[in-house]
């Protein structure tokens, strides 16, 4: 159960990045009934920081915080990407992951993760600006640079900013469950789950234009997801020919009209599963599966366990989750 939370800092972190950390694992929010955690900043280079907005920061801790921890999280920092990491803090990060603990970093911190050799054959992320000089200094990584965050194994690793929120709500679900998951992302008036594998970013996004639009074909594809669909329905939904719909929905959405349904669909089976008793054929009609096959299928392709599997772990006992793998 993850109770213990340490982030650790360099000089130059970024305040938002840091404040993800702390909005999510470091208030008490005891009142909604939520777990507290233990949670501390440490400094991996003295007592006296300054970030990157030029702002002090004043440090209680040092690495020997992180001995403790059950979650080490790293965030950005300016010029992360271009500087030495003292391998005091290289050595720790390690030692955390050998002795089980799990390892998280926001945009550019995950490149204090590849120094200390943590991203070697694992998939992993940062932001996409960063991306191609993450795989040029270690080659050895599996870098995707186009999803909000990777859980493999005990590393998690996310892109930019806002998707260190995704990524923090995504381990708090795995580790405590989708209630304590959900009301933390109420208070923080946030989605409460955002796909590790969606898009960083939308290339050229195109104004939406009344009647004519890729927007209200979207909505009209969330009220029917049980429903059978093809490109050249959407297309002529969206007056549109399938070619140039396909290019549309690319442009806007950063993904295809399939994968963006496949995606929708298994997320819905997610929150039907977690938050009904419906049996899982029952489930997969209402996802637009058509069976229980079906279903189990596209679950073990894109979150690497079975429907029951899954409703076991996220409405059991609210440990740590099972080979879920976020950005599949």
């Amino acid at each position: 159960m993850l109770k213990n939370v340490a982030a650790v800092l360099l000089d130059g972190v970024h305040p938002f990045e840091l404040g993800v950390l702390c909005e999510v694992f470091g208030l008490d929010r005891s009142d909604d009934g939520l777990p507290v955690h233990d949670f501390a900043v440490a400094s991996a280079e003295g007592p006296r920081l300054r970030t990157h907005a030029g702002f002090v920061l004043e440090v209680e801790h040092g690495l020997d915080r992180l001995a403790d921890a059950d979650l080490i999280a790293v965030p950005a920092g300016g010029g992360y990407v271009d500087r030495p990491y003292p391998e005091a803090l290289l050595t720790a990060l390690r030692e955390g992951v050998e002795r089980g603990a799990r390892v998280l970093s926001v945009c550019t911190g995950a490149f204090v993760l590849g120094a200390a050799g943590l991203l070697d054959g694992r998939r992993c992320t940062t932001h996409w600006r960063h991306a191609e000089l993450l795989t040029r200094r270690h080659p050895r990584a599996l870098v995707d640079p186009d999803v909000l965050y990777v859980d493999d194994g005990p590393v998690i690793t996310s892109a930019g900013t806002a998707a260190g929120i995704d990524a923090c709500l995504h381990l708090v679900r795995q580790e405590h469950g989708p209630e304590v998951a959900n009301t933390i992302a109420r208070r923080m008036v946030v989605p409460p789950h955002r796909d590790g594998g969606q898009a960083q970013y939308i290339d050229r996004p195109l104004p939406r234009n009344p009647g004519d639009t890729v927007g209200e074909v979207l909505d009209w594809m969330e009220r029917h997801l049980d429903q059978e669909m093809t490109v050249e329905q959407l297309a002529a939904r969206a007056h549109m020919s399938p070619r140039t719909f396909a290019r549309r929905f690319q442009q806007e959405t950063g993904t295809t009209p399939y994968r963006w349904l496949l995606r929708r669909r298994v997320l819905l089976a997610q929150e039907l599963l977690e938050a009904t008793d419906d049996t899982v054929d029952t489930i997969a009609g209402l996802a637009g599966f058509g069976n229980a096959a079906g279903l189990r299928h596209h679950f073990l392709r894109s979150l690497g366990t079975t429907p029951n599997a899954y409703r076991r772990t996220f409405r059991g006992s609210g440990g740590r989750g099972g080979p879920l793998r976020a950005a599949s």
